[in-house]
């Protein structure tokens, strides 16, 4: 298919870990993707990857944003609103706003921004539109030393039922993946401030957490639904996972 026939998604945060694996799979269901996200090289090496664009994109800077519209222009089947991420796991008491306002901004409004810049490109899609947001279980159920992560994400579930809400009455779905534990790239090295063993602690002893493609193939799915049916929320965890602060680790 030419990029005149193809469908078209943007995925933020496509860098790297699901944003990267959701450009690819989404590619191979015959998507162009337009790849956004702040490092230039990374994402035009996964543009050139999957035949798609690369759009430079922070989604806390209006200018950004604006661009990314620009870049897309008048039609958008696919917005997978996926930046954002986690800093941190210090109690409230001992909370660094700057941390939290980094979350808040990259997390909640830069989905805000970028649903707004990108809806009427969305609504223009005739009825095929659809936004799917990456909450996370966080944004569920509170958990010690969650802090502004999960303050954050149950923001974020909050704008989506919200839009849900307000977009009824508009051809555009409006959708929520709240994956729990992913061994995505940078995830918790980007918590712990690049302290490798911190991050690689997270995950001992789990067999099986999901990988950034499990999350990218349930992406997919939403988006291969007819255009009458809405998935308002998909929560998905690994098996050894009962809840955010249950997981089974082999000893």
């Amino acid at each position: 298919m030419t990029s005149a026939t193809r469908r078209l998604a943007v995925v933020t945060g496509a860098s790297s870990g699901i944003g990267a694996a959701t450009a690819r799979r989404l590619a191979k269901d015959g998507f162009e993707v337009v790849c956004a996200a702040r490092r230039r090289e990374r994402i035009e090496a996964l543009a050139q990857e999957v035949s798609g664009r690369a759009v430079v994109c922070d989604v806390t800077s209006a200018q950004d944003v604006a661009a990314l519209a620009d870049a897309v222009g008048p039609r958008l089947e696919l917005l997978v609103n996926n930046a954002g991420g986690a800093i941190g796991l210090e109690p409230v008491a001992e909370a660094d706003l700057d941390d939290w306002r980094t979350m808040f901004e990259t997390n909640v409004l830069g989905v805000v921004a970028v649903t707004k810049s990108l809806l009427p490109a969305l609504l223009a899609a005739d009825g095929s539109g659809q936004v799917v947001v990456l909450g996370s279980t966080a944004g569920q159920t509170a958990y010690e030393g969650g802090g502004g992560y999960v303050a954050a994400k149950f923001a974020v579930r909050s704008v989506v039922d919200m839009l849900r809400l307000e977009l009824v009455d508009q051809p555009v779905r409006i959708c929520e993946v709240a994956p729990g534990m992913v061994r995505s790239e940078g995830f918790s090295l980007t918590r712990f401030r690049g302290d490798e063993k911190r991050a690689e602690a997270v995950y001992a002893g789990v067999a099986e957490p999901l990988t950034s493609e499990d999350v990218a193939d349930c992406i997919a799915w939403i988006a291969s639904r007819p255009a009458h049916v809405n998935i308002d929320r998909l929560t998905v965890r690994p098996r050894a996972q009962a809840a955010n602060h249950k997981v089974h680790r082999e000893t």
